[in-house]
């Protein structure tokens, strides 16, 4: 069974609680069936972790100005590329199929950018753990649940979701080669367009 901390922060990244909104320990513990102390504790962990911010008494799901966004993105782009590097030298001959299979499989969900969000969610958390690195893959799991608080997806882009998997492969490709600097290379450039991609979603918003 889930322990409170982890139920709460699946909703959050599953978009159940979003950027704003109020969460009460009460109900959270009416929502999910467990004692209110485990549900405080989770909610102060979570607000150690910057996940969860004050609003006079209450706490609400914090938001990511542009200025985090940026500085996130960067972080992103130096640990994922390093973990591409590695999982081209480390991957073993299974965990190259699993991310082809997944590159393969998340075709079906192109049309659904919720959908693929959490195949994306997957697929680089396989490149993570295929990097065989653990002290990178804590990192990156920080940096992964932070990119929860992003109030949509950039996949939800027109187009965005074609050229991710095409991405995706070009990744895995290098990956499977065994060339680090390749799958270095094409991890950048895939993080670079899911940025730009925000940036010009965020310029849409602004203009409406």
């Amino acid at each position: 069974m889930k322990d409170a901390y982890s139920l709460i922060l699946a909703a959050i990244e599953s978009g159940t609680y979003r950027p704003g909104d109020r969460l009460v320990e009460s109900e959270l513990a009416e929502r999910f069936g467990v004692s209110r102390t485990p549900v405080r504790e989770a909610l102060q962990r979570l607000e150690t972790q910057a996940m969860l911010v004050r609003d006079g008494r209450s706490l609400i799901v914090a938001s990511l100005d542009h200025n985090q966004l940026a500085e996130l993105y960067t972080v992103r782009a130096e640990l994922e590329a390093l973990a591409a590097r590695l999982a081209a030298r480390h991957a073993t001959p299974e965990e190259v199929r699993v991310l082809a299979q997944m590159v393969a499989e998340d075709q079906r969900a192109v049309r659904d950018p919720e959908a693929l969000a959490r195949a994306n969610r997957r697929f680089h958390h396989q490149i993570h753990l295929a990097s065989h690195n653990r002290y990178l893959v804590q990192q990156l799991d920080l940096v992964h649940r932070t990119m929860a608080l992003m109030a949509k997806t950039s996949l939800a882009a027109e187009g965005r979701g074609e050229t991710a998997l095409a991405e995706h492969k070009r990744i895995v490709d290098a990956i499977a080669a065994g060339d680090g600097a390749a799958a270095d290379k094409a991890l950048r450039q895939h993080i670079s367009m899911a940025w730009e991609t925000r940036l010009k979603l965020e310029a849409a918003v602004d203009r409406d």
